[in-house]
């Protein structure tokens, strides 16, 4: 029987949730929350791996997976022109303005 997957702790929702070229070809590509937030993590952040696992409450072999996910539906999208919409994961959204947020979010405690 296989384990139960552990939410994922994101900083905050996505604002946009679909992206992709106005004539985009063929069925959208779904991307859930927990990747949004890995790439969100590494790509924009400049966090390490590890520190994004720490931060997501993930080990650092599952933010490995979920990243390479996330950056194979981008690379789809931009070579083949399909639209990407962030939706679904299993994820909790880190509560605002409570001591672990402070802890895990720059952007809350001032820095960046």
């Amino acid at each position: 029987m296989p384990r139960p997957r552990k939410c994922r702790r994101v900083c905050e929702l996505p604002r946009h949730t679909e992206f992709g070229p106005r004539s985009a070809e063929g069925e959208a590509i779904p991307m859930t929350v927990d990747e949004y937030e890995s790439i969100r993590l590494i790509d924009l952040e400049g966090l390490t791996q590890e520190e994004a696992a720490l931060q997501m409450e993930v080990g650092r072999s599952t933010v490995q997976s979920i990243y390479n996910s996330a950056r194979r539906k981008l690379a789809l999208c931009l070579v083949a022109g399909r639209t990407l919409m962030i939706t679904g994961g299993d994820y909790e959204v880190c509560p605002r303005r409570s001591p672990a947020c402070a802890r895990c979010c720059p952007r809350r405690r001032g820095e960046k």
